[in-house]
């Protein structure tokens, strides 16, 4: 996939490698983390382990995205659909942001990094809600990158609630029918507070959105990374960024 990108430079974390334009970094990047289950077998190992393992791999992309100058990063953590899991490996996961955030918090704040959710909190397990409203609360006040977790998320399941909300707001006569449009309706999005990604990564060599950011992607560049989500880092992040550097953006126009 990266075949064109060989001359690239050797670097530190942080560095822009690949020759990228530092003034056309993406300000908000998506990412589907797909792979850890796939990570995990094929070392014949529990399924658990590549989801611990992912959770590292974040940590190392948050850093770098926060010194390469990218303000939002959106991760696909949990889905509305994966509630269909073996229970075990359910449980697992939603511990996971319990000793991840618990154990990271510290260098989220040395960073100056923002934690922020998207999602149906009130599916979540107490203790997991705790940890996330607890990091949201230490690092309110930061002003670098934000970590968007999308967690209990579903594209399909957020518009139904958005049109729920904006169908309130006509009947509570705070609304108007004919006010209703693309701006409208996306102030009531769970995302209303961020701007749309312009680079949608997902990892593994799957090329679907898997429900993921359906409204907010609908001019994003899209770019398919063939590493599984625990391999990825930060020269994959450059990697994909390069990519997304050698597009033209048009918006539907020419």
């Amino acid at each position: 996939m990266f075949k064109k990108l060989r001359n690239k430079k050797k670097s530190q974390p942080g560095e822009l490698t690949y020759d990228l334009n530092a003034q056309n970094i993406p300000k908000h990047v998506a990412i589907i983390m797909d792979g850890n289950g796939r990570w995990a077998k094929q070392r014949n190992l529990p399924r658990v382990k590549g989801h611990y393992q992912g959770m590292q791999t974040v940590k190392t992309v948050t850093k770098e995205a926060g010194k390469l100058g990218i303000k939002y990063l959106t991760l696909y953590a949990f889905s509305t659909e994966n509630w269909s899991r073996p229970q075990d490996e359910i449980n697992y996961i939603m511990n996971l942001p319990v000793n991840f955030l618990n154990t990271f918090l510290p260098e989220l704040i040395e960073n100056n990094i923002k934690v922020e959710t998207i999602g149906f909190m009130q599916g979540l397990p107490e203790s997991t809600v705790e940890a996330i409203e607890k990091a949201k609360r230490e690092t309110a006040q930061n002003t670098g990158l934000t970590l968007i977790f999308a967690i209990n998320y579903g594209g399909r399941a957020e518009i139904v609630h958005t049109v729920k909300e904006v169908c309130k707001k006509v009947q509570a006569n705070e609304l108007n029918i004919e006010d209703i449009n693309e701006t409208s309706f996306g102030d009531h999005l769970m995302t209303s507070r961020f701007p749309d990604p312009e680079l949608l990564i997902r990892t593994s060599g799957e090329e679907r959105l898997s429900n993921f950011l359906i409204w907010q992607l609908s001019y994003s560049e899209f770019v398919f990374n063939d590493k599984l989500w625990p391999d990825f880092d930060g020269e994959a992040l450059n990697a994909c960024i390069k990519i997304y550097q050698s597009r033209q953006r048009r918006f539907g126009g020419l």
